[in-house]
């Protein structure tokens, strides 16, 4: 038999009742926001001068880094005084050779060649302050099978993570439509493999759509494996697209960088151009990325 509840009983439960509704409560509940910091890729600021030019034009843009590659970025004492004047930042290095030296190819001289140039890129990275060299890590194609790159990436991987522990940059891991990484199980047991913090995931959120798995779920998949990411806009009816007008359901990819308490880069990927371009990226970045 249900006992009767007192008045003073009665006034405690409301007590608790309004408690639990009261503005603070419901902003507790809100899902965690991820911190987000923009950047872009340095090859997109198309605008002659220095690199204290580009930095200020980024800048004035709404960027706060950008993402350089090497081989091909020149003069870096240079690039890192105007990154300390400007404020901007030199997040990340790109290995710029990985889609020809790769580290999967058949010829040991080839393998040899990328891996010296992420060695560089290791290099090139701790001397602008950047703290990930992004890196393709191998390419399926007729002369390469999927174990064959897994076997000589791997490798070669390995004979660099003495460097990028030495110099504390990570390597990053980046999918990309090279036939080898198309799923988040892929991208973690590769990751994984290494059983080091030096060697990461970088996650292309529009890149992988075409494969099946929604952005949001390899983030929550990939959880703190992921230590940047970058975007395009992909349409699998339409292919490229601007950033905000594909696939991505930037909602819930913000939902997921949440859940995961991502605070890093969010880099743009798409052709760049002068102070109008870049502006118009900004925008469109700041509305997907709810900046």
């Amino acid at each position: 038999m249900t006992r009767p509840i007192g008045r003073r009983e009665f006034l405690r439960v409301c007590a608790a009742v309004s408690a639990a509704l009261t503005p603070a409560a419901v902003v507790a509940q809100e899902p965690k926001r991820p911190r987000l910091r923009k950047a872009v890729k340095y090859g997109m600021i198309q605008a002659r001068g220095s690199h204290k030019d580009r930095l200020d034009l980024a800048r004035r843009c709404g960027f706060a880094g950008v993402e350089i590659d090497s081989p091909g970025t020149q003069n870096l004492d240079d690039l890192v005084a105007a990154s300390k004047e400007t404020g901007v930042a030199v997040h990340g290095v790109i290995d710029s050779v990985h889609w020809s030296d790769t580290l999967s190819h058949p010829e040991e001289a080839v393998r040899a060649r990328g891996l010296r140039a992420l060695n560089g890129a290791l290099e090139d990275a701790r001397k602008v302050g950047a703290n990930t060299v992004l890196l393709v890590p191998g390419v399926v194609n007729k002369d390469v099978t999927v174990e064959q790159c897994w076997e000589r990436s791997t490798a070669e991987v390995r004979k660099a993570l003495p460097l990028a522990e030495k110099l504390g940059v990570k390597i990053a891991i980046e999918v990309v439509w090279n036939n080898f990484i198309t799923t988040p199980d892929q991208l973690i047991r590769y990751v994984d493999q290494f059983r080091s913090e030096h060697v990461a995931a970088y996650f292309d959120c529009s890149n992988m759509i075409k494969y099946g798995v929604a952005p949001a779920e390899w983030i929550r998949r990939l959880g703190r494996r992921m230590v940047k990411f970058d975007f395009k806009g992909y349409s699998n009816a339409k292919q490229w697209v601007p950033i905000g007008e594909g696939d991505e359901d930037w909602p819930e990819v913000l939902k997921a960088l949440g859940e995961v308490g991502y605070d890093g880069w969010a880099t743009a990927e798409v052709a760049g151009g002068g102070e109008d371009v870049l502006r118009r990226i900004s925008a469109q970045m700041d509305r997907v990325l709810g900046l």
